[in-house]
């Protein structure tokens, strides 16, 4: 590893760590290889807009690990995962749990397991699927959505995924205030904050939300 590169790995490992994530150098290493080769199939595939390392860093890597101490559960789900954010980087921050990533465009989800299969992710699963029409046997005990859609769509389509036990992470960026005001009665929010991810300088925050039991 070069200076250049051990110089990126060990401030992703400290500003991680500002965002209650412990990493390993070699979890580091992970993450940056997992930003070489979506900078390599973007120049042919074009899966994401966001183009330099270190903006990659910041609105990929960091931003997902932003709502690592907001899981619960061992099951996870990412919904349009797109090119595998947050589910990717959450999987190589939490080993022990298990993370479907899901989404309906095909090359999408060939690079998720292209990537997955590269940093020799074991806990991930890559799932061409529109998510609207999944009803597994078991619900999943997290739900993330990042900026998919306004929260009336997102809570209807993820409906088949959870159960009572089950929480739904939206990320969001400013406070949703006109989408909460139109909350299913179905749907009730349990806890909410602001998120502060290094050098992003824009507004960040999670809804964590989950069915509502009479």
């Amino acid at each position: 590893m070069s200076a250049v590169e051990l110089s990126a790995a060990e401030r992703l490992v400290k500003d991680a760590a500002s965002l209650g994530v412990r990493l390993t150098d070699a979890d580091a290493g992970r993450l940056l290889a997992l930003l070489e080769e979506l900078a390599r199939w973007n120049r042919r595939y074009n899966l994401t807009g966001v183009r330099t390392l270190g903006a990659m860093v910041t609105h990929h890597l960091l931003d997902s690990l932003a709502i690592h101490p907001d899981l619960e559960g061992t099951r996870i789900a990412d919904v349009g995962t797109g090119a595998g954010f947050p589910g990717l980087p959450l999987a190589v921050a939490n080993p022990a749990r298990h993370f479907t990533l899901i989404d309906s465009t095909a090359k999408k989800i060939r690079f998720v397991s292209h990537a997955a299969e590269t940093l020799g992710l074991a806990n991930v699963t890559a799932l061409q699927a529109r998510v609207e029409t999944m009803h597994p046997a078991e619900a999943f005990d997290t739900v993330v959505a990042r900026a998919i859609a306004p929260l009336p769509k997102l809570l209807a389509q993820v409906r088949g995924l959870v159960a009572a036990h089950s929480r739904l992470l939206a990320m969001k960026g400013r406070w949703p205030e006109k989408e909460l005001e139109a909350l299913p009665s179905s749907w009730r929010l349990v806890g909410s904050r602001e998120l502060t991810v290094p050098r992003l300088g824009e507004a960040r925050c999670v809804l964590v939300l989950a069915l509502a039991v009479d």
